[in-house]
């Protein structure tokens, strides 16, 4: 499973910048509106200490970590949803991705111009917010007029309750609601919105953008942020993006580190913004360690054993006997497979065996 995040912002917030430490590619982060022309695409490497110590024990010929695709678009402007600026092509491109990361400036800089003229995220925020609300509106109001008369006079239940959704979805965007801040009566309500690949349905990280002096306590604005946000379902982050950049031109492991010290922080902005969006995705990891491959995989919180092994293929679900789980403490603890079996640590588990976070995975089946 790879995840896609789609950054998006004003103009000159910090978005390709924070793109390039994110990717170590080099989309051009220049002071000026539209320098992203097309999308450019990264694949980042997933950090996780634990594939490494799996590694270490089992020294397998390859290792293989899980990926997130960054998709960094051009700057949204007022307007976007009818088209302004570079809009339209680039609300598609959002309308891809399994998340947004939305990228407001935090930071005070004569020297960076800003598309309205002042630093104020918070305006920021809700000029973002409403083209996209009112992108989802159009799609919204597309689909009511194709099932209306279906639902009000066909006798179909399906379009009636379709309808019915499409309403309630209406007249929050119209009231400047997000969707995914509508709540339903039940999963299946939610599943049809999912379906409709509303821009606002998806899971939201706002990226605070600051100033090396803000990144380990924020500042002002983004103080003003997180009030903003408080009755939303998204998370913040604080992230420091010309300090990251200059971070990852270094070329050890140890220099890195030791900027990050310097400045108070544990670990780099990269690594807990990619922690931060599978939080926000609900995703979770299990290996799979042989002397070929030590693998991580990435699922959604709550998948059933047959379904993650459908992961690596869908014949491992379609045959799926059992799978042979050992607890990555256990592991580490006994140091391999075999040290594991004989300890009596390998659990063998059934279809509706419920996959936690760091099981190593071993899948029989049959097709």
């Amino acid at each position: 499973m790879s995840l896609q995040c789609g950054i998006v912002g004003l103009p000159n917030v910090g978005k390709s910048t924070l793109f390039n430490c994110l990717s170590n590619a080099r989309a051009q982060a220049a002071n000026f509106p539209f320098c992203t022309i097309e999308p450019n695409v990264g694949v980042i490497t997933v950090p996780d200490t634990r594939l490494e110590d799996l590694a270490k024990l089992v020294n397998p010929q390859t290792v293989t970590p899980t990926t997130v695709e960054i998709v960094d678009i051009a700057g949204l402007v007022k307007g976007a949803s009818k088209g302004e600026g570079l809009g339209n092509q680039f609300l598609a491109n959002i309308r891809e991705t399994n998340a947004i990361l939305h990228v407001l400036r935090c930071f005070d800089d004569g020297n960076v111009i800003h598309v309205d003229g002042s630093v104020n995220p918070i305006r920021d925020k809700e000029i973002i917010d409403t083209e996209l609300q009112l992108k989802d509106l159009e799609t919204v109001e597309n689909r009511i007029n194709k099932v209306q008369k279906q639902a009000q006079t066909g006798g179909d239940k399906a379009a009636k309750r379709l309808y019915d959704i499409l309403v309630k979805l209406r007249d929050a965007l119209v009231q400047g609601t997000s969707a995914r801040a509508v709540t339903f009566d039940n999963a299946d309500d939610r599943k049809t919105v999912r379906e409709l690949f509303l821009l606002t349905e998806k899971p939201v990280l706002y990226v605070c953008n600051v100033d090396e002096a803000a990144a380990v306590t924020g500042n002002k604005y983004v103080d003003a942020i997180r009030e903003a946000i408080k009755d939303e379902q998204a998370d913040i982050l604080i992230i420091a993006a010309k300090t990251e950049a200059e971070i990852a031109e270094l070329d050890t492991y140890d220099e890195r580190q030791e900027f990050l010290t310097e400045i108070g922080l544990h670990e780099s902005g990269v690594v807990r913004l990619i922690h931060a969006a599978y939080k926000l995705l609900n995703l979770e990891t299990y290996f799979t360690a042989g002397e070929k491959e030590v693998r991580a995989w990435t699922y959604i919180k709550g998948t059933k054993a047959p379904q993650a092994a459908g992961i690596i293929h869908t014949d491992f679900e379609k045959g799926f006997i059992r799978a042979e789980v050992i607890k990555y403490d256990d592991y580490l603890h006994y140091g391999s497979e075999a040290a594991c079996r004989d300890a009596g640590k390998i659990n063998v588990e059934g279809k509706e065996y419920t996959v936690q976070d760091g099981d190593i995975m071993h899948f029989r089946f049959n097709v």
